[in-house]
This record gives structure tokens, C-alpha cells and sequence, in this order.
């Protein structure tokens, strides 16, 4: 398979585009990743900070899923100077208290995770 590099294949389209059509193939190209833009990445954008929000302003007492799908309730949270996705959150799950990284708590919830 013989394949052109993309620089080489891009000059070429370039070069033989006269000057009408190269506006209307960067407007294209523009128009398609402003769409690329607006419909995937400024969503994910927007989720993420409303997760890293959330799992900042967690609290002794809530509710939380971990990445791995433990449910627990947080007992103590040994934290740095400012709440960061590093810090250390101890949980009770069931009659086990597990330490976690804040990083990987994926939904947190507002009671108690397990009652008894």
C-alpha cells in the first residue's frame, strides 16, 4: 500500500484549488469543527467541572459510588490546604472502612449509604 502523508496530500489540495473554492473548503473545515465543538467537547467540558464541583464539596455523611462500584458513606476526609482530587477519603462500607482518593468517587448522593 503506497500512502501520502497528510502534509503532502494537503499542499497538493491547496495547490490545485483555485482562490474561490480554498475560502469555501476552510469555511468547511471551520464550520465542521465548530460543530465538533458545540455538540462534544463544550458538553464534556461543562459535565467535568460539575463532577470536580461536586466531589469537592463533599462532606462527612454523604453517600458515594466509587469507580470500582463500592458504595459507601464518608467518615473523614484528610484533606490538603484546599480540596483537591488527591486527597484521602475514608469510607464505611457495610462493616468495612476503606480509604479512597477523592479522584475516583463517580456519583455522590445526600444520606446515609447503609443503615445499621
Amino acid at each position: 500500500m503506497n500512502s501520502v502523508p497528510v502534509s503532502a496530500a494537503l499542499i497538493a489540495i491547496l495547490q490545485a484549488a483555485p482562490g474561490g473554492q480554498l475560502t469555501g473548503m476552510i469555511f468547511m473545515y471551520g464550520a465542521i469543527f465548530a460543530i465538533f465543538y458545540f455538540v462534544l467537547i463544550r458538553p464534556q467540558q461543562k459535565q467535568r467541572k460539575q463532577h470536580d464541583a461536586l466531589v469537592k464539596a463533599l462532606k462527612k455523611g454523604d453517600e458515594i459510588v466509587t469507580a470500582g462500584g463500592l458504595v459507601g458513606e464518608v467518615v473523614a476526609i484528610q484533606a490538603k490546604d484546599a480540596p483537591s482530587l488527591d486527597d484521602r477519603i475514608t469510607i464505611k462500607s457495610g462493616e468495612s472502612r476503606l480509604i479512597i482518593e477523592r479522584g475516583r468517587i463517580v456519583r455522590v448522593g445526600s444520606g446515609p449509604a447503609i443503615a445499621g
